[in-house]
């Protein structure tokens, strides 16, 4: 094991249909020192797997409308709930992007993957850079969707505004379902409604306030990390990202940190995999295809 011990697994049982109709695998979980790891995989498809992160205070289910299609494509499809979120345990040490790189190392490991393609959604972009640098054997190639990654450092006031913002999401749930609905500025799934709901429900469960709190506080754009990656990268951002000031000016920046190509999926916000899932697969599945 990556990170030493020996873990337990056990399935949920049978598949289980999502909001929107589709059917996923079912829940498998992982045990690791700290707490338990959930988790599906579709087992069956061609080339290198794909391990689908999502981002902070949000569960795997964000990619209820892009898994789908990329297994309807024939590829192999990994999600995984982070730490605090999802089916995972909610109370752990450390909920960083670097502590989560051990748990998709863990995941792997246990799957007997022994290299796969690793999309990580916003604060986990920074995960999959990180796992790419510290066992490039593992990774054959990364997705950064709408990511954070040695971004140019914040002010003293923006610093204090991300404060602030993290400080309210901790106590008052309600304001990360506003939030959303900026986060979609031009389209939305059918089942928005009731995924907003859903999200909302979920950070006032009992004991969340600290995984929300690790989450909001934790250092989603550490720098120094992409100086270490060497596989292939691809980054996709939508053009009307709220989280970014100016999207493609991240994006350009990402792209030449990591000699990658980018696609700018116009009129998607911070959830490209959500509210145009179709668009963004067509960037995947050629990238996919690309990696032997």
């Amino acid at each position: 094991m990556a990170i030493g011990s020996t873990p337990m697994t056990r399935s949920s049982g049978p598949r289980r249909p999502t909001m929107n109709g589709t059917v996923t695998p079912a829940t498998q979980y992982l045990d690791v020192p700290g707490g338990r790891l959930a988790f599906d995989d579709t087992r069956q498809g061609d080339g290198v797997p794909v391990v689908l992160l999502p981002g902070m205070l949000v569960a795997r289910d964000e990619y209820r409308h892009l898994h789908p299609l990329l297994t309807a494509a024939g590829r192999r499809v990994i999600t995984m709930d982070l730490r605090g979120f999802g089916e995972s345990t909610i109370a752990w040490d450390d909920y960083s992007p670097a502590a989560i790189a051990t748990d998709v190392l863990a995941v792997l490991d246990h799957l007997g993957i022994e290299r796969a393609v690793l999309a990580g959604h916003s604060y986990t972009g920074a995960t999959a850079v990180k796992v790419a640098g510290d066992a490039p054997e593992r990774v054959a190639g990364i997705v950064l969707l709408s990511a954070f990654i040695e971004n140019v450092p914040p002010s003293a006031l923006m610093r204090g505004l991300v404060k602030a913002m993290g400080t309210v999401i901790v106590h008052w749930p309600t304001f990360w379902g506003l939030y959303q609905r900026l986060a979609y500025p031009t389209n939305r799934p059918a089942d928005f409604d009731a995924h907003v709901r859903e999200l909302v429900a979920a950070l006032r469960a009992p004991g969340r306030k600290t995984a929300t709190r690790g989450h909001v506080t934790g250092d989603a754009s550490p720098i120094g990390w992409t100086a270490a990656v060497r596989c292939p990268a691809l980054v996709v951002m939508g053009t009307k990202d709220p989280d970014f000031p100016k999207p493609e000016v991240v994006a350009d920046r990402q792209v030449a940190g990591l000699n990658a190509r980018k696609v700018m999926i116009e009129g998607s916000g911070h959830y490209p995999m959500a509210d145009n899932p179709q668009a963004t697969a067509d960037a995947l599945l050629p990238f996919l295809a690309e990696i032997a």
